[in-house]
């Protein structure tokens, strides 16, 4: 699990200072928790992220950011409180979550928002 600074976030998630819309640089789908090292609920689910990132290694990339060190960042994104947790699928807009998740619901969200095979079209 890798923590971002501004300069990593800007090459690895995505070009706030040069693209006006969402494009992502990744290579998989990721997931960034926002969190301080003063905050409870983050150092709750601080080892579930450990754990996924294992578990998921190769399909997703799990990053953290310390909004504490990074407050543009933080600012960026509006994260008002922590955790918050962004999941940012390969081709569509990223979805944020705030609050300490169970485990169970990040896998529901890898499945579900970042490993589906194609986004479904309402018509």
């Amino acid at each position: 699990m890798e923590h971002l600074t501004k300069a990593t976030f800007l090459e690895k998630v995505f070009d706030y200072e040069n693209k006006q819309e969402w494009e992502f640089n990744g290579e998989l789908p990721a997931i960034i928790d926002f969190y301080a090292d003063w905050c409870g609920p983050c150092k709750m689910v601080a080892p579930i992220l450990e754990e996924l990132a294992e578990e998921y290694k190769g399909k997703v990339d799990i990053y953290k950011v310390d909004t504490e060190a990074e407050q543009e960042l933080a600012a960026v994104f509006g994260i008002r409180s922590i955790p918050s947790i962004l999941f940012i699928p390969k081709g569509d807009k990223p979805q944020m979550a705030a609050g300490a998740l169970p485990k169970e619901s990040f896998v529901q969200a890898i499945n579900e928002i970042l490993l589906s095979e194609a986004p479904v079209e309402n018509n």
